[in-house]
């Protein structure tokens, strides 16, 4: 198993990470597992990226979430940016528990919940 998932929909910001900005998530933008190899995040972006393309995909919010798919690989492609990413991803979750969560929680469900309606 790849650990790709086929969750789509979650917006995610501007790359560089900032310092006291919110941060994105880019394993949620590839649909994968943070355990996820380097042959799974090149798997996941190629068809990520197939989908999203603006000459294919009409949708208005596609090259923004084109841009998204592209930074995400961008950063879990580089081990040294993958591993900095990863570090910042704990350190979130140890310094703001709550704020964490509910930024996993809103970036999650918030996107199942407009699809519902």
């Amino acid at each position: 198993m790849l650990g790709i998932c086929r969750r789509e929909g979650v917006d995610l910001g501007q790359l560089p990470i900032r310092q006291n900005a919110p941060m994105t998530d880019h394993y949620t933008a590839l649909g994968l597992r943070s355990d996820a190899a380097l042959a799974d995040v090149k798997k996941a972006f190629r068809q990520m990226a197939a989908l999203y393309h603006p000459d294919r995909n009409s949708d208005a919010d596609a090259p923004a979430r084109f841009r998204a798919v592209q930074e995400a690989y961008e950063i879990l492609a580089d081990a040294d940016r993958r591993a900095a990413y990863d570090a910042n991803r704990k350190r979130n979750l140890l310094d703001k528990p709550l704020e964490t969560a509910q930024s996993i929680w809103n970036a999650y469900f918030d996107p199942l919940v407009e699809a519902a309606h």
